[in-house]
């Protein structure tokens, strides 16, 4: 596997975590993705994962460190005072929100933000920054009397437009190569779907969040895939001890020659979405807004770091 290097490393040289450990820490509580060093090897493995946290983890230096926590504190608390309802339509609202984040941080990666605005775009910042636009944009709509997810997608469109048209910018210089990437996330929202469809009939109880159901599971069948092409067929390699671990145990496989190591990576994500989903969905019938909440994230630890990989493999691969 190539080595990752550091987040400020140069567009030849940058590697992204593997989304299989963004989802798998997202989901215990740190959805972040770490690039420093060379890829582990079996010698420098630890037996057992305990680290969760990735090596590129950092907060950003105090006064940005300050505008975060204040404007988050104010558009959090301007929210809650407002106790909006929260729903299915807001989940797949916010999908935008998800992509925009997910550019802005290969645009981190690969050098091309603003010296001013970089340290809105490094882990976790970046998702710190995406989330308190979003909400604002969630504040906007009530403050008008508008429909709320409207606002929010449209939003958060313009903003993905944004960071998207920026790594065009740099793919038109740089060249681009978004075949496998782009495969990635076909196959990965294919077996999503798949798995989806066996979830919703072997526990009925799980279609009580209708469409959500499908994105939270879709959205970690392409991080699943994603990673594997990276992995596999890009020569990408992973930082995150946890992730390692999994890598590893796939090489020990006698299949590993042939099916390669990022299968078990698949495996593994669309199993922890399966049973995040199986458990957080039946919520929404007895608490709306917090079981698709719950399901928001689910979600996001998925989607975020499969549409990360697809664009960062495409623009650097």
């Amino acid at each position: 596997m190539k080595p990752f290097a550091d987040d400020r490393a140069s567009v030849t040289h940058a590697r992204p975590q593997s989304s299989i450990q963004w989802a798998l820490d997202g989901l215990v509580g740190s959805p972040l993705d770490g690039l420093v060093g060379s890829a582990p090897t079996a010698d420098t493995l630890p037996a057992v994962p305990l680290q969760l946290l990735p090596e590129g983890f950092a907060l950003p230096p105090l006064p940005y460190l300050a505008v975060l926590v204040l404007a988050g504190t104010a558009v959090g608390t301007s929210l809650v005072a407002r106790d909006p309802g929260f729903g299915e339509r807001h989940v797949l609202a916010l999908v935008s929100w998800m992509v925009a984040g997910a550019a802005g941080h290969v645009l981190f990666v690969i050098d091309a933000v603003p010296v001013l605005l970089r340290p809105l775009f490094g882990t976790p910042s970046v998702y710190v920054t995406a989330a308190i636009l979003g909400g604002a944009a969630w504040l906007a709509a009530l403050v008008t009397d508008r429909s709320a997810p409207r606002v929010i997608a449209a939003a958060g469109t313009v903003v993905a437009g944004v960071t998207l048209a920026g790594l065009a910018g740099v793919a038109l210089s740089t060249g681009v190569e978004p075949t496998l990437p782009a495969l990635g996330v076909i196959v990965g929202t294919g077996l999503g779907y798949v798995v989806a469809r066996v979830l919703t009939r072997a526990v009925d109880s799980v279609t009580v969040a209708g469409r959500v159901t499908t994105l939270a599971v879709v959205a970690h069948g392409v991080d699943g895939v994603t990673t594997a092409v990276g992995v596999d067929l890009l020569g990408f390699g992973e930082r995150t001890p946890l992730s390692a671990f999994i890598l590893h145990a796939a090489e020990t496989l006698p299949t590993a020659d042939v099916l390669g190591t990022g299968w078990l990576f698949v495996v593994v994500k669309l199993a922890v979405a399966a049973v995040a989903v199986a458990a957080v969905a039946p919520t929404v019938r007895e608490a709306e807004r917090e079981g698709y909440a719950m399901l928001t994230v689910v979600t996001a630890v998925g989607l975020g770091p499969g549409v990360h990989n697809a664009l960062l493999f495409a623009v650097t691969g």
